[in-house]
This record gives structure tokens, sequence and C-alpha cells, in this order.
């Protein structure tokens, strides 16, 4: 990424896209490139807060709705797609805004990850395993290393391990540089950063506006179509409305879980980011767009 460039992060609900479509606003070469592991999904708008169409004819967005739900996407793959949409920017002499809630496509960008190869069989007989206590404890056994990287409830990042380590015979840990390699950059990495307990309003205000505003229905629709993938199914929200629609739990306990779900992955993304030394944190107590936004463009200005 070239000088000018200028990436946004932190936990959702932070107020990033906000801040990102404030500054594109004023500045109009700016074009936004969303980095999320659940906004490449078509028909996945409501539960995954991806811009709206007003939002998105104003303002070119990239990396929106690139697979089906059904399709299998891999961190590789948005790296291929994220680097194409911030050379197409930079060569009409854009200025990229990268809204990033997902670490490890984030770090694919900026820091160049190269990934290991696959190997289809036995990931396919790791998702046998509907244990993911179990697949994590022999990721332990085996890759200490990336089992210490990885949530023990993170299925797919410990199949994804797993496969790597038995199909070549090395450590996950060893492909690469690895997440935790902080090359300099030349582009501008700003962090939204929360009261724990203000974000935590948020979180719980977002959630019920996303059943308010059709979620539920948005589930059903992408079930009937038999849309769902297994990693898009266990997305935040589609799980517990899943949980709900089969009559595992009442809708206000399927909201409930969801805003629980969506705190613990905050600290999770928060946990991530802040390893990261080339991030300015900005403290935000109450509008993000009217805190964050001024050194946003004074990094554009530069």
């Amino acid at each position: 990424m070239q000088s000018g460039s200028v990436v946004l992060v932190g936990p959702t609900a932070s107020g990033k896209s906000d801040v990102a479509m404030f500054v594109a606003r004023a500045h109009p070469n700016c074009e936004i490139v969303a980095c999320d592991a659940m906004q490449v999904y078509r028909g996945m708008d409501i539960g995954t807060a991806k811009p709206t169409r007003a939002d998105r004819a104003e303002v070119p967005h990239h990396c929106l709705d690139l697979v089906d739900p059904s399709e299998r996407f891999t961190a590789r793959d948005w790296q291929v797609a994220g680097s194409a949409a911030v050379s197409s920017i930079e060569s009409r002499s854009g200025a990229p805004i990268v809204v990033a809630g997902t670490g490890l496509y984030l770090a694919s960008l900026v820091d160049g990850l190269e990934f290991p190869g696959e190997w289809p069989d036995i990931r396919a007989e790791l998702e046998r395993e509907p244990d993911t206590a179990a697949l994590y404890a022999r990721l332990v056994q085996i890759d200490p290393d990336a089992a210490a990287q990885a949530e023990p409830t993170n299925r797919r990042r410990i199949v994804r391990a797993l496969e790597v380590v038995v199909g070549s015979g090395r450590p996950f840990s060893a492909s690469g540089p690895g997440t935790g390699a902080y090359p300099q950059t030349d582009a501008t990495m700003i962090g939204l950063r929360w009261d724990r307990d203000a974000l935590a309003a948020r979180i719980s205000a977002r959630v019920r506006e996303m059943v308010a505003g059709g979620l539920v229905d948005e589930v059903v629709r992408l079930r009937a179509a038999g849309a769902l993938s297994r990693t898009a199914s266990k997305a935040l929200g589609y799980a517990e409305v899943i949980t709900h629609l089969d009559g595992a739990c009442s809708l206000d306990d399927a909201i409930a879980a969801t805003v629980l779900h969506t705190r613990q992955f905050a600290v999770r993304q928060e946990r991530w980011f802040r390893r990261d030394p080339r991030i300015r944190w900005i403290d935000v107590t109450d509008d993000p767009v009217r805190e964050v936004a001024p050194f946003v463009l004074q990094a554009l200005a530069r």
C-alpha cells in the first residue's frame, strides 16, 4: 500500500464505516475497501452491517458481495481481491480507505502474508470431527505455537492449522513471517478505541436495530435457498437466529445471545489489533466521526 492510504481498525460497532463515509464525502478521491470476512457474502447484508445501497452508490466500495454464502472463501482469496482493489484505486490516483474488522485479512493485505497450500481431503476428514475442543487439543499437541495464536472456539482457524500441519508435515506456525511480524508500511493505520461499557451499549443497540430491520427474514430467506455454508451459518447473528428458528430458544434469547457473542468477539478484535505497534489509537467518547475523521483527513493531506 502506498503513502496516502489509510487503514481504519477497531471492534465491531466502533463507528469505522461512519468515519470512512464522512471522509470519503469530504475527500472525493477516496474509495472504501471493506476488510470483513462476512461482508464478502452476497445476501448477508443486515447481519453483517454491510454498507447500504445508498452509501455504495455515493462512494465506491470494494470487496463486498464477492461470493455466494454457500461458497468457501479463504483469507488468500480476500488477499487477492483486496490487493487488486487497492492497486486499482491507486492506479487512478485515488486514496484507499481500508475499513478493517478482520485482523487476518488486513495482515494479508498490509504485510503480504504468504499462505500455505491446501489439502481438501484432509480438511474434509477434520471437518467430520464435530468436537471443536478435541480438534484444538490435537493442535495443542502437534503445533502448540499455532494453538497459542488461535481462539479455542475458532473452529475455522483450528481446522486450517491442522490441515496444513497434517498435509505439509510442517508446523502451521512456520508458514511465512506470521501475523506477529509488523514490518514498516506506508499506509497510515488509525484505530478507534472505546470504553468497554460504552462499546457494549453500542453493540446492544446495533443488534436490536438489525433484528428490527429484518435480520430474521434475511436468515429465513438464505436458509430456504440452501445458501448458508458452514462458515456463513456460524456468523454472528445468523447462528443465533438459526437456533431460534430451529425452536431451541426464543427470539429474545437469540437477541441476548447475539449481543453477548458480539461483545466477546469485540474483545478478541481489540486483542488482535492492539498488538500492532503501527496503529495510532484514538479514544472515542461520544461521536466517532467528529473525534476520528480529522485525523484521517490529516493523514490524507500528507
